[in-house]
């Protein structure tokens, strides 16, 4: 294990990752995860209760059921959170969540609805500790998370207070930060700023949300492809941004069409045969960490 984070360390080794969704975090559901196929859990928070006890127990599970096969401590866990990213304004308010999360050990966040840059840019300061000073007066201001969180989430890494506080930053901003951030540019507003939004310092990937992108083209139901043609655009525009940013691009993968995935660029595999694709993506790949 030369990281906390595995899919970090994965995406950092330029290898493509695939996850999979809790709705519901347990301490039970924690256990038998614990020895998932997948690089990353994504709790959703977003659709479903805005479960921090429940969170908690989950990481505490997934703790007394691991290591994990490729011998980190846990997969990395990535919370959808409820609160968006529509203005500076909105964000600001619900920051606390993100101290509630990221105080029950977990390993990155996912904003919806990113539509305005200076509510992406609170949302990565949000994130950090004060004394974290990469990109302070380049792209974002101080870092506002408080201290106290971090002695159970240090616990639940396996690291030491002081070994926690040095690696909980954003990946890639920070080289040997072990938190990976990301954007649903998921409707025509933060389509407009996608250039923008990707490129606020401490981002590590960003997707295009379908279902709601489509939605607010006036398409009730347009979540699968083939895409009309001004998601397909949508769609090209975000994954040309994140390239241009650097950062990940998540997008649908497929048995069938996840090594043409790969080639287009998407990095981050999610679907419902999101396990059969990952199998094939890392054999095309020349993966060698244990799953």
């Amino acid at each position: 294990m030369a990281r906390i984070n595995r899919a970090v360390e994965l995406l950092n080794q330029k290898q493509p990752i695939y996850y999979t969704t809790v709705n519901e975090p347990t301490y039970e559901r924690g256990r038998e995860m614990a020895g998932t196929w997948a690089d990353f859990i994504n709790v959703d928070m977003e659709h479903h209760p805005f479960d921090v006890a429940g969170l908690s127990k989950f990481m505490q599970g997934l703790v007394d059921g691991g290591p994990t096969k490729s011998g980190h401590r846990t997969p990395a866990v990535i919370v959808v959170l409820p609160a968006t990213g529509r203005s500076e304004a909105v964000m600001r308010a619900n920051a606390w969540m993100v101290s509630q999360v990221l105080g029950c050990g977990v390993h990155g966040i996912l904003l919806v609805h990113a539509n305005d840059p200076a509510a992406v840019k609170v949302f990565v300061e949000a994130c950090r500790y004060p004394f974290n000073r990469a990109a302070v007066g380049e792209g974002l201001d101080e870092g506002e998370r408080g201290s106290s969180g971090q002695k159970h989430a240090a616990a639940i890494w396996g690291v030491d207070v002081p070994e926690y506080l040095s690696k909980a930053d954003p990946w890639p901003l920070n080289p040997d930060g072990e938190l990976l951030l990301g954007l649903k540019i998921e409707n025509q507003t933060a389509l407009g700023n996608a250039e923008k939004t990707t490129k606020v310092p401490g981002i590590g990937f960003a997707e295009w949300g379908p279902g709601d992108m489509g939605m607010s083209f006036g398409h009730a139901d347009a979540h699968d492809p083939p895409y009309p043609a001004e998601m397909q655009a949508a769609r090209d525009r975000i994954l040309a941004a994140c390239k241009a940013a650097g950062i990940g691009f998540l997008e649908q993968v497929t048995a069938e069409n996840v090594v043409e995935q790969i080639a287009a660029g998407v990095t981050i595999g999610s679907g419902n045969q999101s396990e059969a694709a990952a199998t094939i993506g890392r054999k095309h790949t020349g993966r060698t960490m244990p799953v």
